[in-house]
């Protein structure tokens, strides 16, 4: 782990609400088929978590109004009524977070799931270990209305407005690398890298990780390119004042952005701009530098 994703850890963790796990969490399973349905309930039993299952949304939807649940675990194509249809149907004043499990991995269901609120979007197939691992990050999330705002939801052109904090900033690249899904491999993680990297600098910088303070993602896919634009609620800044970061060394002088950062006692690092450019086609900033779009060519 490098130093930048062992600090940003550290600052996720700092940020999330600490549960009594006196008070053992109650998750509602919701899956049509049978071996994966039992499947899940045990990989859930087993990490010591009360669980419960439905067979389709109907069945679900009479569990949540005769009992409270802490987490969703949802499928999508179910008989009666799907995982999409649910989740519009789960009451306001006392709606449990979800996670949609699911093999359909199309852009309309993600937006769709994201326009009914679900917390992530998860493909099938997955590893206990890692489901076991968003269901704990899942229930320490802060309680409350959720703070992704939906602009627009249309495949080719997304639009998403957040809090500057980490835990949505994680949400927000589960949505951008679901919709890059059918991209080739290679593609999809240089997207990966750079979008990490300047909405990392957008929140961490310009929004100085206050939650109070708005961020924006727009995300355009054509056959062509994929474009991702991030625009930070800071003031800019000055590129010849960024002596903390690689962009800004000189051949002569490759590590004066180190001593530089020394100097401000920031972490180690700085090379968040240099390695998004490497990673996409072309990066441009606005004129103050507080909006950057970066682009990837299909080829």
């Amino acid at each position: 782990m490098s130093d930048f994703e062992a600090e940003r850890s550290a600052l996720f963790a700092a940020q999330r609400r600490k549960i009594d796990w006196g008070t053992m969490a109650k998750i509602l399973v919701v899956e049509d088929n049978a071996n994966e349905r039992n499947g899940l309930c045990r990989i859930l039993e087993r990490a010591g978590y009360d669980v419960r299952s439905a067979a389709d949304g109907v069945e679900a939807l009479q569990r949540i109004r005769d009992d409270q649940f802490d987490l969703l675990l949802v499928d999508i194509w179910m008989p009666r009524m799907n995982g999409l249809e649910l989740l519009a149907h789960l009451p306001e004043e006392s709606r449990p977070k979800a996670l949609v499990i699911t093999g359909d991995e199309s852009p309309d269901t993600l937006l769709r799931s994201l326009r009914e609120k679900a917390y992530l979007f998860i493909s099938k197939p997955l590893q206990p270990e890692d489901l076991i691992q968003l269901i704990k990050t899942t229930l320490e999330s802060p309680p409350g209305p959720d703070p992704i705002e939906v602009l627009s939801a249309e495949p080719s052109w997304v639009e998403l407005r957040f809090p500057c904090e980490l835990e949505t900033a994680g949400r927000i690249e589960n949505v951008v690398d679901q919709l890059n899904y059918s991209l080739p491999p290679e593609v999809r993680q240089s997207v990966r890298i750079a979008f990490h990297e300047l909405l990392m600098n957008a929140i961490e910088w310009g929004g100085e990780l206050n939650p109070e303070a708005q961020a924006q993602i727009d995300y355009l896919r054509t056959r062509k390119f994929v474009m991702c634009r991030i625009a930070d609620p800071g003031t800019g800044f000055d590129p010849a004042g960024v002596e903390h970061a690689a962009v800004t060394s000189h051949l002569e002088k490759p590590m004066a952005h180190s001593e530089a950062r020394m100097e401000k006692g920031l972490r180690p690092g700085g090379y968040g701009i240099r390695l998004a450019k490497s990673m996409v086609d072309e990066l441009v900033y606005n004129e103050a530098h507080n909006e950057v779009a970066m682009v990837k060519y299909l080829h």
